[in-house]
């Protein structure tokens, strides 16, 4: 029980100090790919900007609407970083390193990253603006859209595993990271994911050009500061979700893996995929909201269901 609290509080720890960090490393990194500046006023090299953000954020004037439904408009950005957080509960970072094992692990990630559409949607119901609403309304059907071949994509790991279970999930990829024989579902799911976290060039539930800035237009102070952070915990956790699924978890290649312990491994993939999201939003373009929707049903669901077929077909196949 007390290795399980450890395991909590360290697990908690990290990652609200990779969401943090996040800000200023994605701002470092933009600047490099996109050759401008970043920040570099406060502190050595700019460190300090993410203490300053801090401060920002929490003396800012917590205001409220008073057109506004009170209690759900306070609720709503704490349900995103709840559902992220609580997705993290099923996560093996390494051999016994993990808060809880549960046989149904990526059905609890898929659930938990349903749930944090209601996030979206009653901030922008619950603001009382139309900006909001809109903003609010296209992060639902955006949200709920990609969620479809999300799981469908996931289906092809499940087979090859033959367990709904993480830990299995890694221990099935020792010959193969299965990036390999499911790539199809790979590419997927990484859409999806980025849809999921509407980040650029998903970012329509918020596109600052035609809804002001969505959903959370009529929020300030620390409850923006929410949305911001579980923004930056749901990068961090369909990042980690990709290591598991696709690229071996906490294992290394296979005549190298040996070299450094597990977690490292498993850090080290989670950096690189991080950084990829930010590498996304510094090169696409912002598709237009139909055309979003359109390449979720006609586009990415048809091939996740020709993905889950060619699967199937082949297991049987080497079955007999």
């Amino acid at each position: 029980m007390i290795i399980r609290l450890v395991i909590i509080f360290v697990v908690l720890i990290a990652l609200l100090g990779i969401a943090a960090g996040l800000t200023f490393v994605e701002r470092r990194m933009l600047a490099l790919w996109q050759d401008r500046y970043g920040p570099n006023r406060a502190g050595p090299f700019g460190l300090l900007q993410v203490s300053a953000d801090a401060i920002k954020m929490l003396f800012k004037e917590d205001w409220i609407p008073p057109f506004a439904d009170k209690p759900v408009f306070v609720v709503a950005p704490g349900l995103i970083v709840f559902t992220v957080l609580t997705a993290f509960a099923v996560v093996p970072f390494a051999p016994g390193i993990q808060i809880i094992n549960l046989n149904i692990g990526l059905l609890f990630f898929l659930a938990m990253a349903a749930l944090g559409v209601y996030s979206i949607a009653l901030a922008g119901w619950a603001s009382g603006s139309k900006y909001s609403l809109l903003g609010g309304l296209r992060g639902a059907a955006q949200m709920i859209s990609y969620e479809a071949f999300m799981g469908l994509s996931l289906m092809g790991v499940v087979m090859l595993a033959g367990s709904f279970n993480l830990s299995d999930i890694v221990e099935a990829q020792k010959n193969i990271w299965f990036c390999v024989p499911q790539f199809a579902g790979l590419v997927i799911f990484v859409t999806a994911g980025v849809a999921e976290v509407h980040r650029m060039p998903f970012d329509l539930p918020e596109a600052e050009n035609e809804l002001v800035a969505g959903y959370h237009t009529e929020y300030s102070a620390m409850k923006f500061g929410m949305f911001f952070i579980g923004e930056y915990l749901a990068i961090t956790l369909i990042s980690t979700f990709i290591v598991i699924l696709f690229f071996g978890g906490w294992r290394g290649p296979a005549l190298i893996g040996h070299f450094l312990p597990p977690i490292i491994w498993f850090v080290a993939k989670l950096c690189v995929f991080i950084s990829g999201f930010i590498l996304i939003r510094a090169s696409l373009p912002r598709p237009r909201y139909d055309q979003l929707m359109h390449y979720a049903w006609k586009v990415m669901l048809p091939l996740s269901l020709v993905n889950l077929l060619v699967t199937g077909a082949v297991i049987l196949a080497v079955k007999g």
